[in-house]
């Protein structure tokens, strides 16, 4: 009997180790065929620009569509999925959800005057790309920045300074158009939209990579307050990354910004003859050597200079 009992047991494992091959391969098949659903309803890039195109062209005719908020708002209780990431300036006449005629949920938002880009700023592009996976980054300057603006004057005062400094190598390429005033101040936003793209990439190695591989694509945009209308600037994918970056480079190289000097101390306010006190650390410099005095030599009293050894004055 134990014998039975003994081979009625090993036919009982046997069919229990078949049925969990079973499920195993009916969830490997499941997955497989979700994976392949996943990637053929995949928004691309394209996908992404165009859904705002036609709903900025909505937004420029009137003819707004129709949106059930309140169902919106329980669909996303569970999570958020938006299709695309734009990072615009924080000017309250440029909403992207308006301008583009989009819901709730729909884009992931990202406001800072300039479109600058510091890394709490990169942290949220970081997050819209990676975490929420969405294939199209928009930079979305507009006519009339006054933060643009503001960098073509200069003078600016407290941390709206910080924002300048981001702005102004932008504003030193379009100098180099000749243009002035409002004119100046547009070829400015231009330039800035591009240099946010290339700050981004040079910063963000999380981004730039998304970018090489082709899972993310980035456009320069430029809205316009007259007519309501957004017009492409920039567009980078894993085809012209290099290119574009190369290109930016040369610009902000050859825009003629001026290198800080090392001493940061203006020349007029150096007496003649002297020097400042040399950067060069001292366990560099040459046993018998010493760095030039800082001190100029005309304001230390004759009297006072001595060979005498300094405890010798002291025992006078």
């Amino acid at each position: 009997m134990k014998w039975v009992m003994n081979l009625t047991h090993i036919r009982i494992f046997e069919k229990l180790v078949l049925l969990a091959a079973v499920l195993c391969l009916a969830a490997c098949l499941a997955g497989a065929i979700a994976s392949e659903e996943e990637m053929e309803n995949a928004i691309t890039a394209d996908d992404s620009w165009n859904t705002l195109m036609e709903g900025n062209a909505r937004f420029v005719s009137g003819e707004v569509a129709s949106k059930d908020f309140p169902e919106r708002r329980t669909e996303l209780v569970s999570g958020q999925s938006p299709f695309v990431t734009v990072v615009t300036c924080s000017d309250s006449r440029v909403p992207p959800e308006l301008i583009f005629d989009q819901g709730l949920g729909d884009i992931f938002v990202i406001r800072v005057a300039g479109n600058v880009m510091d890394p709490v700023v990169l942290g949220s592009v970081e997050y819209g790309a990676e975490h929420l996976h969405t294939p199209l980054l928009v930079i979305l300057g507009h006519q009339s920045c006054g933060a643009v603006k503001a960098a073509t004057e200069g003078g600016a005062e407290g941390n709206i300074e910080s924002i300048m400094t981001e702005i102004e190598p932008a504003v030193e390429i379009a100098r180099e158009t000749n243009k002035t005033g409002s004119d100046l101040v547009e070829e400015a936003i231009d330039e800035n939209v591009e240099l946010v793209i290339k700050n981004i990439l040079d910063r963000s190695p999380i981004t730039k990579e998304m970018v090489e591989e082709g899972k993310l694509a980035i456009l320069g945009a430029k809205y316009s307050l007259e007519t309501g209308e957004v017009a492409v600037l920039a567009e980078v994918d894993s085809t012209n990354v290099a290119k574009m970056m190369t290109e930016e480079e040369e610009k902000v190289a050859t825009s003629g910004s001026e290198e800080i000097p090392a001493t940061m101390i203006p020349e007029d306010i150096i007496p003649e003859g002297t020097e400042p006190k040399s950067a060069i650390p001292e366990d560099i410099i040459p046993e018998g050597s010493e760095p030039e005095s800082a001190i100029p030599k005309d304001i230390i009293p004759e009297e006072e200079t001595s060979d005498a050894p300094i405890g010798d004055s002291l025992n006078e």
